[in-house]
Formats: C-alpha cells, sequence, structure tokens
C-alpha cells in the first residue's frame, strides 16, 4: 500500500489514538538534552526524526520516508571530483531554492517564468568528532568561471565563463551547483541539502517562531517585512522576508543579507533548545512531516535512515561552535553590483577546511562586506 493510499495513521501519544502495537523493533533513543542542538534547520528537523524513529511509529515512519526527495548528485557527477579527505571531517552544500512558481511566488514575488535560482548557498563543514563547524556562505553575485558539468537528466551544460554563482543552479540544478562549489574550492561536498521557500515558512511556523533583537528598523516591501527596532518573534513570513531582504537595511548589497542570514541562523540554532517539541509526540511528527516534505537531499541521505545517522552526527553542535564567514571576495571593479573571489584569502579558507583546521581571521580580513553586521541577533540566553 502506497502512502498516498493509505489511511491517516494516528499520531503516537495524541489523545484519543489507540496506539497498541508497543515499542518498535531495534534501537530506542535515550530522551533528549536540552543541550542538544541542531546545526541548521534542515539538519535539526532531520534531528527529529532521529526521536520520532523511537516512538513504536513504524507507519509514520514509512509514511515520512515517501515524503523525501532525493537527487543522484554522485552518478550525475561521476568520478571527476575532488579526492574524499578522510580525516573524518564532512563538507555539505546547503541551497536556498528562489523558485518564482507556484506557492514560492507569493512568498518572493517576482517573475513566475518556471525557472529557480540559489538564493542562499553554504558550504557547511563539520570537523572531526562532530563538535563544532564552520560556515561559509557564497554570495550569489559572485562572478565565476563555471565548469562543464552533467545534470540529473543526463544533459551536459557546457563552460561558461564571468557568470553569476547562482546560474549553476538554475541551469543545471542540484549536480551542476555542486560541481560548481567543488570547482571553486577544490573540496568534495559529501551531502547536499535544500530548501524552498514555502517549506522554510512552514518550518518556522511549526517551530512556533524565532525570536530575534534588531538594532534597527528593517522595512522591505518586497520581502514583505516592517520591523521596528527591538525584539520580535518572526514567523515563517518574517523570517523569510529577512533572510531574503537586500533593500531593508544597510547597502542593499548581497553580502549585507548574508550578514543577515548568518545572523538569523544562530538566532534559530539558540531558539531550538527552547521549543520542546520533544515532549509533544504530535508536534513532533507535523514538524518532521513538513521538513521531509519541504527539503530535497542527495541520495545517500535520501531516506528516513540516512538522515536518522546523518543528525545524530550533528546533535551536539551549538551555534557558539559555529565558526561563519563570507567567502573572500573584493567588489568587480567594473560593475560595483557584482563581486569576484579573493583568490588568495579564499584559498586559505578551503585550505583550512580540507585540513579539518580553524579557518584563520587572516582570511577575511580587508575583504569586502556588507553593512548589515549587528543588526540582527539572538535575544540574551534564558536560563535552562
Amino acid at each position: 500500500m502506497s502512502a498516498e493510499s493509505a489511511p491517516e495513521p494516528g499520531i503516537p501519544g495524541e489523545s484519543g489514538t489507540d496506539d497498541t502495537r508497543g515499542p518498535a523493533k531495534g534501537r530506542r533513543r535515550k530522551p533528549r538534552s536540552t543541550r542538544r542542538r541542531g546545526l541548521l534547520i534542515t539538519a535539526w528537523t532531520a534531528a527529529g526524526i532521529v526521536v520520532l524513529g523511537g516512538t513504536g511509529a513504524g507507519y509514520l515512519y514509512f509514511k515520512l520516508n515517501g515524503n523525501i526527495k532525493s537527487v543522484d548528485i554522485n552518478s550525475a557527477l561521476g568520478t571527476d571530483r575532488p579526492t574524499k579527505v578522510d580525516n573524518g571531517s564532512e563538507n555539505i552544500l546547503v541551497l536556498g531554492s528562489d523558485s518564482r512558481s507556484g506557492n514560492n511566488k507569493k512568498l518572493g514575488g517576482g517573475t513566475d517564468d518556471g525557472s529557480a535560482r540559489s538564493d542562499t548557498a553554504m558550504i557547511v563543514h563539520v570537523y572531526k568528532g562532530h563538535k563544532k563547524a564552520a560556515v561559509v556562505s557564497m554570495p550569489r553575485d559572485t562572478l565565476v568561471d563555471r565548469p562543464e558539468c552533467t545534470d540529473t537528466n543526463g544533459k551536459t551544460h557546457p563552460v561558461a565563463s564571468g557568470v553569476m554563482f547562482n546560474t549553476a543552479y538554475s541551469t543545471g540544478g542540484a549536480a551542476c551547483a555542486v560541481k560548481t562549489v567543488e570547482s571553486i574550492s577544490g573540496l568534495r561536498m559529501d551531502h547536499y541539502l535544500e530548501v524552498d521557500f514555502s517549506g522554510f515558512e512552514k518550518l518556522i511556523d511549526e517551530l512556533g517562531g524565532v525570536p530575534v533583537t534588531t538594532t534597527k528598523d528593517i522595512e522591505d516591501s518586497q520581502s514583505h517585512l516592517n520591523l521596528k527596532a527591538g525584539t520580535h518573534t518572526l514567523d515563517g513570513e518574517q523570517a523569510l522576508g529577512l533572510v531574503r531582504t537586500r533593500h531593508g537595511v544597510g547597502d542593499g548589497s548581497d553580502l549585507g543579507r548574508i550578514q543577515l542570514q548568518q545572523a538569523f541562523i544562530k538566532a534559530l540554532v539558540e531558539q531550538v533548545k527552547h521549543v520542546g517539541i520533544f515532549t509533544s509526540p504530535k508536534k513532533l511528527y507535523d514538524l518532521a512531516d513538513t521538513a521531509t516534505k519541504a527539503v530535497t537531499t542527495d541520495s545517500d541521505l535520501g531516506s528516513v535512515n540516512s538522515l536518522m545517522s546523518f543528525a545524530n552526527g550533528l546533535k551536539s553542535i551549538s551555534s557558539s561552535n559555529m565558526h561563519m564567514i563570507t567567502m573572500p571576495v573584493q567588489y568587480d571593479p567594473s560593475n560595483p553590483n557584482r563581486v569576484i573571489v579573493e583568490k588568495a584569502k579564499a584559498q586559505q579558507v578551503w585550505d583550512a577546511l580540507k585540513n579539518d583546521r580553524t579557518i584563520p581571521k587572516s582570511a577575511t580580513e580587508g575583504t569586502a562586506s556588507g553593512e548589515a553586521k549587528g543588526v540582527v541577533s539572538a535575544p540574551p540566553a534564558r536560563r535552562e
């Protein structure tokens, strides 16, 4: 019986649910410490699936498995890739998809031209031991030489010089985005995670919102955002507006937007430990259901079992152990609306990550940056 044709299952622990099947066979998960936090929203919601796997909800587990979309990037890219460095670390390319069609159009605005772009791109490097991580944001306006790549439908796309970084995704989807990132960095991407606009909004709403403090007014009609300076609990639409706005605060640059995105991610990770969803099986199921529908992964993560294992490796990383930078760039002398890679400094970043070392401060000194740093932060820490 398919997940689509099956009757809706009851939620374990929900009032009125007759769950008499007993514990599921196999490993059971110990209660989650309040100090354990996920890495990013996709990884953290995957951690919720881990807990769900121990509730005895085998049927729900099957249903969630059917939600997950995956792409076979390894087959598309073949063997012409950077060598995997076997030092216990992992590299994950995380993309926010900027589709203008369907539910995303009303959230993101713009023209419904049937295309999709990588509105947000981050290389997440998880260090050996999985206690800390480095996050390198890739500016979408960076001019790059896009390598030849084959998408997951088998179509080959030719080399293109001096094109914006986010055209890799719009040209050849996930496989070409990974190929381009690997070409720029020399790092092999072990995994791929993508979240679309509408999925991001729903995930934040399922979490009950994310508290942030702003030091300036932020107003952007294009992003449907209007925040006065102060502390706010952002709902899904507001959170989406914040991570997408370019004109609401600062200099209107993509680099400024990245500063807002990084600040929001840290606020999100700080919020996770206070949500308390693990005491509510129904809330946990609703979140896991939303997350698995919103996320696209590489084929190695394309099952609940794989996400369980992946999330287990991230559960101890806190926001204080996340070093977040922007790939070193300078403004293009011929076009101030574009940036180019500061190759010598960027190489310091890639060398550090390849050798599982901390990114040196010198890698980002003197590089281009936005004017939104410090505008958004998590509210003061609350007592446990």
